[in-house]
C-alpha cells in the first residue's frame, strides 16, 4: 500500500510542477521580449533568439530541479496515510513554487541588468 500512495504522489506532483514551470516560463519570456529588444537595440532576430535560449535554459534548470527533489520518502515504522502524503506534497510543491519565484526574480534582475549595461555601452559609444 505504501508504494501505491507514493506513486499517487508522483502522479499529482509531476503535472503540477511541470504546468507551473511552463506557465511561469511563458509569462516571463513573453514579457521579457521587450527587454531583449531594448538590450539588443531593436535587433529583433538576435533578441528573440537569445530570449528563446533563456527560455530553454529556464525549462531545463527548473524541470531538472523538480525531478531532483521529487523523491518521496516513506518511513518503514508506520504506514503512510493520505494526510501524510498531502502534507509531503504541499511541502514539495510549495517549496518548488518558492524556488520558481526566486528564479523569476533572478531572470528579471538579469533582464534589468542587461538593459542597464546596454544603455551604458550606448552612452559610452555616443560620447566617443
Amino acid at each position: 500500500m505504501e508504494n501505491s500512495k507514493i506513486i499517487i504522489g508522483y502522479i499529482i506532483y509531476l503535472p503540477i510542477v511541470i504546468v507551473l514551470t511552463i506557465y511561469i516560463s511563458k509569462m516571463l519570456f513573453k514579457n521579457g521580449r521587450l527587454f531583449m529588444i531594448d538590450i539588443f537595440k531593436g535587433k529583433e532576430d538576435i533578441a528573440m533568439a537569445t530570449n528563446k535560449l533563456f527560455e530553454i535554459g529556464f525549462y531545463l534548470i527548473n524541470i531538472g530541479f523538480a525531478l531532483f527533489i521529487m523523491k518521496i520518502y516513506a518511513s518503514s515504522r508506520f504506514e503512510m496515510s493520505y494526510q501524510t502524503l498531502m502534507e509531503i506534497l504541499s511541502k514539495k510543491i510549495g517549496g518548488f513554487t518558492i524556488y520558481l519565484g526566486l528564479m523569476l526574480f533572478l531572470n528579471l534582475y538579469l533582464f534589468f541588468r542587461g538593459r542597464r549595461k546596454s544603455k551604458q555601452v550606448f552612452r559610452n559609444t555616443k560620447m566617443s
